[in-house]
């Protein structure tokens, strides 16, 4: 898609209306942490941030969407942390996912308290254009990826699809016809909050084509985020899940010890750490679908 193109296709929401539909009706790695994002908070847990959600890079051709979809594992056990994507976002059997099935349906309750806490996890990507920025001013007018889970998504889908007829829809991706997005962040429960989080009056993000084409250009290839080197196989996943929870007959020694439990801490990996910022909240989604999974059996 050229340039042009993009401008004269500008305030159309039917490809992503579409989309959106799509991903209701589903059952549906590696990063460069460069290249990501992520609003800073203060000790109280509260933060804010303005950016602007940009339309399909380039680099992923006429059909790509401004957004990718991925779920995700990471979960500590006896045998070490597992931290990977989830084969289920390629529409593949995952062992994770099985496995928290087969606990799921065993009729043990404390099982469903093991699978709650090691089940998929939802999160989206997309290309945002950092317009504010207080704690780091130094990103303002930079191009990043900014992963989000789905109480944010729900944001974009209302802001495309307003509940009341006084309110016009509009593409949240568009760089002329679109709106700021005002990132509000409370920490409620012990856990981020996004309920305040709302979107500015539609405006253009810059009244400058030329410097919107560039901030286009820089954006980051999302199919890249979902391609097969972002995944291990179903076989690997198996190999690393039995070592994680000591399913493979291996001894792992007792970590009871003080200085134990501060290491473990210490060396927990940054993507689990940054997987549990923003909690699930589509759990009862998740849940529902281990219970098919042993349906399908």
């Amino acid at each position: 898609m050229s340039f042009a193109n993009l401008k004269r296709q500008s305030g159309n929401l039917d490809k992503l209306t579409k989309a959106v539909e799509a991903l209701s009706q589903s059952s549906e790695g590696s990063e460069k942490s460069d290249n990501y994002w992520k609003p800073e908070v203060d000790k109280a847990g509260n933060g804010m941030a303005t950016i602007r959600f940009l339309p399909a890079s380039e680099k992923d051709g006429e059909d790509g969407l401004p957004w990718v979809k991925i779920f995700s594992h990471g979960f500590q056990g006896p045998g070490g942390w597992l931290i990977d994507n989830c084969l289920t976002t390629k529409n593949q059997q995952c062992p994770i996912c099985e496995h928290n099935s087969a606990l799921w349906n065993s009729g043990i309750e404390a099982n469903k308290d093991v699978v709650r806490k090691q089940k998929r996890k939802l999160n989206y990507v997309a290309n945002v254009y950092i317009v504010a920025d207080p704690k780091h001013p130094e990103n303002e007018g930079k191009v990043k990826l900014f992963r989000f889970g789905k109480k944010i998504f729900d944001k974009i889908t209302e802001a495309m699809n307003p509940q009341f007829e006084d309110e016009q829809p509009i593409n949240p991706f568009d760089m002329w016809k679109g709106a700021n997005f005002k990132l509000k962040i409370r920490k409620v429960e012990g856990y981020q909050n996004y309920d305040k989080s709302e979107f500015d009056s539609p405006s253009a993000l810059l009244d400058d084509d030329d410097e919107l084409e560039k901030i286009w250009k820089s954006e980051f290839a999302l199919s890249e985020l979902s391609a097969g080197s972002e995944f291990k196989s179903y076989d690997e996943l198996k190999k690393r899940l039995d070592k994680v929870l000591g399913l493979n007959g291996e001894e792992i020694a007792p970590k009871t010890t003080v200085e134990t439990i501060k290491e473990q801490v210490r060396t927990a990996p940054k993507k689990a750490v940054d997987a549990l910022v923003e909690p699930s909240l589509d759990e009862d989604d998740d849940l529902s679908y281990f219970s098919k999974l042993a349906e399908e059996d």
